[in-house]
């Protein structure tokens, strides 16, 4: 059965299409500062794979490529928002698969991702897809953004 989902990486000339997802995650960060930041990680190999219902993007997840001690070379998925009206569908699975088969395709060995400790359906979710609860992520700014 077909699909009625299309998933691909986003053009970086259409990377600020995101911008409503990444509000819906942290509407802390304004539109200006994400105007700001985006183009930055696109320069630091910064990738994001989007859900497309024909021509509407309904679901988002960025990826980067890292290598650590610890694991070798991984994907790093982050930013990951299916729109509210089309969670419960799949998609989320129908995204990791595609984002997972990528990092296998250019020789990752795992794929890593943080979520907030209060993002309870989210963690959820990530428990039910296979992944591993592993550790904490901290954070010390030196700004008071």
């Amino acid at each position: 059965m077909d699909s009625p989902y299309q998933i691909k990486f986003i053009a970086d000339e259409d990377i600020f299409t995101i911008i409503p997802y990444l509000r819906r995650l942290d509407d802390r960060i304004s539109v200006e500062v994400l105007k700001e930041r985006l183009p930055e990680m696109l320069k630091h190999h910064y990738k994001c794979a989007g859900v497309y219902e024909e021509d509407r993007l309904i679901g988002i997840c960025g990826v980067w490529v890292l290598f650590k001690y610890y694991i070798g070379k991984h994907l790093e998925a982050d930013n990951v928002m299916i729109h509210p009206d089309y969670r419960g569908k799949e998609i989320g699975p129908l995204l990791l698969d595609w984002v997972n088969d990528y990092g296998k395709s250019i020789g990752c060995v795992a794929t890593e991702l943080n979520s907030y400790i209060g993002n309870n359906r989210g963690n959820k979710f990530w428990e039910n897809y296979g992944c591993q609860k592993l550790g904490f992520h901290f954070r010390k700014t030196y700004t008071n953004e």
